[in-house]
C-alpha cells in the first residue's frame, strides 16, 4: 500500500479514502473515492481550492518569514543567530529575488555546488542544506508551495572522525599541574564535562559518588560517576568547584605564567588561541574528547541513572 499523502486517511469500517480538515473547530470528512489515483487528484484539487499558494512571494521574503515565525519559536537563541547568518551570507545571495514557486530541485542541486566552491567544510554545507530543507518544509506547511522541491540524495556524506583526544602523557601533565588548574583538569578528565558545565558544577551536586549535571545542552539531567580519588578530592570543596576570574569576556582560573609549556603544548594540538595564558576552554574541550566517545558517555550516563534509581 503506498504512503498516503498528508490529510488523506482511511476510516475504519468505511471503504475508500477520505480527506480530513478542520472547520469551525470540528473535523470535516470528505469522501475521495476508492481509486487511489483519483483520490489523490481530488485531494490536490480540494487543497488548491482551500488555499491557493501565493505566486508573488520571493525566496528572500519567505526566508524572512521563516526566521521570524518558525526559527524564533523552534530554536534556541544560539541556533537562531546561526540561521540568520546562513540566510544572509549564503541563502539570499544565491536565490535573490527568485520567486518561491519557481524553485526546483535543480536549483537546490546548483546551490550545493555553489556552496562547495566557497571555503567552507562539508559539515557546514550539510548544516546549510539542512536549513534549506527545513525552510522548504515550512513553506509547504504554510501553503506557500504545493510541495517541497528539496531533492533526495543531496546531503553530503560526512566521514566520521575519531575523537581528537589527549595522549596519556599529556593527560598526566595536566593532572600534575598546581591547583586550581590541576584540580580543574582532573575534574574535566574524570567527568568529560563541557566547560560551561564545569563552571556551573557545585560541590552540593555530588550525590552518592555521582556528579549531577543539571543544566545540559540536551535539557536532560545527567549523572556522571566519579572515581574514588576524584570523589575524595571533590568532597573537600565547598560551593562552586571551578574558581573563576573575568578576563576579556571569558571565565577562566587566574593565570600565573607557570603553565606556559602546557599552553604551548595545547596550542600545537590545534586548540583555541592562547593569547594571554592557558585557555581552560581549550583544556575542557580536549578533556571531554579524551573522556570517551559520545556513545560511551551516553552509556555511562544511562548506567548512572539506573544505579541512582
Amino acid at each position: 500500500m503506498p504512503k498516503l499523502p498528508k490529510n488523506m486517511v482511511k476510516r475504519k469500517a468505511r471503504a475508500g479514502y477520505h480527506f480530513r480538515k478542520k472547520f469551525a473547530g470540528r473535523d470535516v470528512w470528505i469522501a475521495l473515492g476508492t481509486d487511489f489515483s483519483e483520490a489523490v487528484a481530488k485531494l490536490r484539487k480540494l487543497q488548491r481550492d482551500d488555499q491557493t499558494p501565493r505566486s508573488d512571494v520571493t525566496v528572500k521574503a519567505a526566508a524572512q518569514r521563516w526566521l521570524q515565525q518558525y526559527v524564533a519559536t523552534a530554536r534556541n537563541p544560539k541556533q537562531q543567530v546561526m540561521a540568520k547568518a546562513r540566510v544572509a551570507k549564503y541563502f539570499d545571495p544565491f536565490f535573490g529575488a527568485l520567486l518561491l514557486q519557481r524553485v526546483t530541485r535543480e536549483h537546490i542541486r546548483s546551490y550545493r555546488l555553489w556552496l562547495e566552491k566557497h571555503d567552507i567544510v562539508a559539515n557546514t554545507v550539510g548544516h546549510i542544506l539542512a536549513d534549506v530543507r527545513c525552510f522548504l518544509n515550512w513553506c509547504e506547511d504554510a501553503r506557500l508551495v504545493d510541495r517541497s522541491p528539496f531533492p533526495r540524495r543531496i546531503m553530503p556524506r560526512i566521514q566520521e572522525q575519531p575523537p581528537d583526544r589527549l595522549t596519556d602523557e599529556e593527560a598526566t601533565v595536566l593532572k600534575q599541574l598546581a591547583n586550581p588548574h590541576g584540580f580543574v583538569c582532573r575534574l574535566a578528565l574524570g567527568t568529560g564535562l563541557r566547560w560551561g558545565e564545569l563552571t556551573r558544577a557545585q560541590a552540593s551536586d555530588v550525590e552518592r559518588g555521582f556528579l549531577v549535571v543539571h543544566q545540559t545542552n540536551s535539557g536532560k539531567v545527567r549523572r556522571v560517576p566519579l572515581a574514588p580519588e576524584l570523589h575524595a578530592e571533590v568532597r573537600r570543596h565547598i560551593g562552586r568547584m571551578v574558581p573563576l576570574s573575568v578576563h576579556r569576556g571569558h571565565s577562566r582560573p587566574p593565570f600565573d605564567g607557570r603553565q606556559a609549556s602546557t599552553a604551548s603544548m595545547l596550542t600545537r594540538r590545534g586548540t583555541r588561541s592562547l593569547v594571554s595564558g592557558w585557555s581552560t576552554v581549550a583544556v575542557s574541550l580536549l578533556c571531554s574528547r579524551s573522556w570517551g566517545t559520545p556513545r560511551s558517555r551516553r552509556r555511562s550516563a544511562t548506567h548512572a541513572s539506573v544505579m541512582m534509581s
